[in-house]
């Protein structure tokens, strides 16, 4: 077999393989064969067609099978020869199989250059002080002070801030204007029944809270929200959305006292000093948590400056695709409907492909890292995040683990725990500078 290699960049390679005539012929034989057992020809029994027939009414399924036959392992062997592994399936074109000739193709497809992780002290991280103001404590407590609230129900006068409100509600989206020659976007609309508004909240949209004010229980009202151009929500920056509401009541909160009772209403705490006390160390563990995730996302972005080259599409185009799934994920639980929000997915993705460039350049350091210093992860280590996952999504451990299987999701989840231990091994090495 004739193989030649051909560097079209620095991951990107050409792969132009010959397969002998000799070779191509004996598989040619070997499928006719298999042919003439199964083949049904009028004037012939069954397994006794004459080779020549089969080959001459099954010549293109034939030679069909031959090159689907040939080709993999003439790749794979090619590939393993020279130590290189490609990070998708090779893409095969320019196919020549003929009886008789040698079975001519090229294998187009990414691989990754040698990369070198560098000298692992000279990463240099800060990591901030773990430190909980006391003014980040009575937040908390206004917080936990809020979500007692209860409910009571008011009359006798109109919506005011900071009344609950509960509505019916339809809302449909006309878009941003369209520029001139192009078509503005069709309106979409849906509808809710029975929807809780907390008046004064920051979440709702821009006006929205002014446009209620006022109104009883029973009464109804039409009205335009226009999102501001520089609205921090891209998305919907530009656009109008119309709003019809029908109120069917409106409610107060009774927020209760800040003392010893609602210290123990809220859990084992004989007083409100006990109840402060878990607050502060829960926002300890929170900011612990948080200062980690910090000096892991700073190791990354040192990590990725480290791969001089530009890495392979494929893979940036994966790591696009797995933050669009995990944006559309968030909105669904927001009870969002994806496909109404007029979000320009094409704007979208391509907006996430500098920090997916990035995501990806750390990545491969830190599979090299693992390779380099023989990071493995334990069939144990995959059963424990297993059995976190089934945990949090209310599943059994044997349910996850069959529908990762079936997903090919095991290969990933492994990829992802040695990453993982790579940057654990990498945050040991590296000099850490505790400020404050």
């Amino acid at each position: 077999m004739k193989t030649e290699f051909i560097d079209v960049s620095d991951t990107k390679k050409n792969l132009v393989v010959e397969i002998p005539s000799t070779v191509v012929d004996a598989e040619i034989d070997k499928v006719s064969r298999d042919y003439s057992k199964a083949a049904r020809i009028p004037g012939f029994r069954p397994g006794k067609v004459p080779a020549k027939v089969v080959r001459q009414r099954f010549r293109d399924q034939i030679l069909h099978d031959v090159a689907h036959g040939l080709i993999p392992r003439a790749v794979n062997d090619a590939l393993r020869e020279r130590g290189v592994e490609p990070v998708d399936t090779p893409d095969i074109r320019d196919v020549v199989v003929e009886e008789g000739q040698p079975l001519k193709f090229t294998a187009t497809f990414d691989t990754v250059p040698p990369i070198d992780p560098g000298d692992y002290a000279s990463i240099t991280l800060r990591r901030k002080p773990v430190q909980v103001e006391s003014t980040a404590v009575e937040d908390a407590l206004g917080r936990l002070r809020d979500r007692a609230a209860r409910y009571e129900p008011v009359e006798g006068r109109g919506i005011e801030n900071g009344d609950s409100v509960l509505l019916d509600m339809t809302r449909t989206a006309m878009g941003a204007p369209a520029s001139e020659g192009e078509q503005a976007p069709e309106p979409s609309t849906d509808r809710h029944s029975n929807v809780t508004v907390d008046i004064g909240a920051s979440a709702n949209p821009p006006g929205f809270d002014d446009q209620l004010a006022g109104l009883l229980t029973g009464e109804s009202k039409s009205f335009d929200v226009i999102y501001p151009d520089d609205y921090e929500i891209k998305e919907l920056a530009g656009t109008t959305v119309k709003y019809a509401v029908e109120v069917k009541a409106i409610r107060t909160r009774a927020v209760p006292e800040l003392d010893d009772e609602f210290a123990k209403d809220m859990g084992e705490f004989e007083s409100l000093e006990g109840l402060r006390t878990r607050v502060r160390q829960d926002l300890e563990h929170e900011m612990r948590h948080e200062v980690g995730r910090d000096t892991r996302a700073e190791l990354l972005r040192q990590l990725a400056t480290r791969v001089t080259f530009d890495v392979p599409a494929t893979l940036v185009d994966r790591e696009i695709d797995r933050r669009v799934e995990e944006f559309v994920r968030r909105l669904i639980e927001q009870q969002i409907d994806p496909m109404k929000t007029n979000i320009n997915w094409e704007e979208f993705r391509e907006r996430q492909r500098d920090a997916a460039i990035d995501a990806v350049k750390g990545a491969l350091v830190l599979d090299e890292v693992a390779r380099r210093e023989h990071v493995e992860v334990s069939e144990a280590e995959v059963d424990a995040e297993v059995g976190r996952y089934a945990e949090r999504t209310g599943r059994t451990a044997a349910a996850v683990r069959a529908r990762l299987e079936k997903e090919g999701g095991l290969a990933r989840l492994y990829s992802g725990l040695r990453r993982e231990k790579s940057v654990d091994f990498l945050l040991g090495r590296a000099t850490v500078i505790q400020e404050g």
